[in-house]
């Protein structure tokens, strides 16, 4: 290979520019020119690719965010759209491309490569970390240590007042942000997308909490929860409880920014550099990731039509620690 492409794609996540880095400094390392394709999808589409240097990775590293941009790309999801996108690929002669993203990313690299066998290989940057086939994907330990910064210091609040505070994290399909920042902050409930919330049992938690004297109560609610979100538990709790000092708190987009934690970082130089050297040895249609630290390379084919699953010895200690 002497010319390799590289995107981010989907939401932005910490230590996508730390995959970035690494994509280039191992392309150099094997004389191979670097390309960044700028905003995805929609660059390959737009011919927005230009060759990278080792300057343009210089001190990103530490920043959050994507200096590539990223983008959705209806054009992409049309024949046209993909047949464009092929031709700038030969324009500018790239002989492989890593894409940095999700469930999205992949689905969409798996279909080109089928129409055209451009050799794409995919790396997992999601701060939801619900892609099967690694244990952690590139974002997550960043967004999780966010979370538990901002619901530390909600927990101050809730202290001198005596309040409940309902905090909604991100998670629309799936609850590993607010497990294991819900275990980490000992909030008294959480609720999670992959298991059915009864507001009553809730209620009975809470107020369990308060005959044991508790002087605060955190609730932690993935946005995607059965039950619609903090405002509705919270509309909810308060028809049952209607003396509870309650408050909610959306976390939002705090949580996709902010400099990558050192995990993340580490993380996402794994996985630039391997995903280089495995387009060098000829494996393509595949997504790199980490499974009990070990680099693993998994079909997009299963990376996509498979999610990875809640830890159930987690959901377990929630429960026990919430007592």
């Amino acid at each position: 290979m002497k010319k390799i492409g590289v995107f981010t794609s989907g939401g932005d996540a910490p230590g996508m520019n730390a995959a970035i880095r690494a994509v280039v400094r191992t392309c150099f390392y094997n004389n191979i020119q670097p390309y960044g394709i700028y905003e995805g999808y929609k660059g390959l589409i737009e011919g927005d690719i230009h060759p990278l240097t080792s300057k343009d990775v210089s001190n990103i590293i530490q920043r959050g965010g994507t200096f590539l941009k990223s983008a959705r790309c209806k054009e992409f999801h049309t024949k046209e759209g993909r047949q464009e996108a092929y031709n700038n690929i030969k324009k500018y002669e790239l002989d492989g491309i890593v894409a940095i993203g999700g469930d999205g990313t992949f689905t969409g690299a798996k279909i080109f490569n089928s129409e055209f066998s451009i050799p794409f290989v995919g790396l997992p940057g999601t701060i939801d970390n619900d892609l099967f086939g690694t244990d952690y994907t590139i974002g997550y330990d960043t967004a999780l240590n966010t979370v538990i910064e901002a619901v530390d210091k909600i927990r101050d609040t809730a202290n001198s007042h005596n309040r409940l505070f309902i905090v909604e994290v991100m998670g629309r399909d799936a609850g590993f942000i607010a497990l294991r920042s819900g275990i980490a902050v000992g909030a008294e409930a959480i609720l999670v997308p992959e298991t059915q919330t009864y507001i009553n049992e809730l209620v009975t938690k809470l107020e369990s909490g308060t005959k044991n004297h508790k002087n605060s109560m955190i609730v932690i609610v993935a946005e995607g929860d059965d039950a619609g979100g903090a405002y509705k538990v919270a509309e909810k709790v308060k028809e049952h409880c209607p003396n509870y000092d309650s408050r909610v708190t959306i976390l939002g987009h705090i949580q996709r920014g902010g400099s990558p934690s050192a995990m993340d970082r580490v993380l996402a130089s794994r996985l630039g550099n391997a995903a280089v050297d495995a387009l060098l040895a000829n494996k393509t249609n595949i997504m790199i990731g980490v499974v009990n630290n070990e680099i693993t390379y998994i079909p997009f084919s299963k990376a996509t039509k498979h999610h990875q699953k809640l830890n159930a010895d987690l959901l377990k200690l929630a429960e026990v620690l919430s007592f």
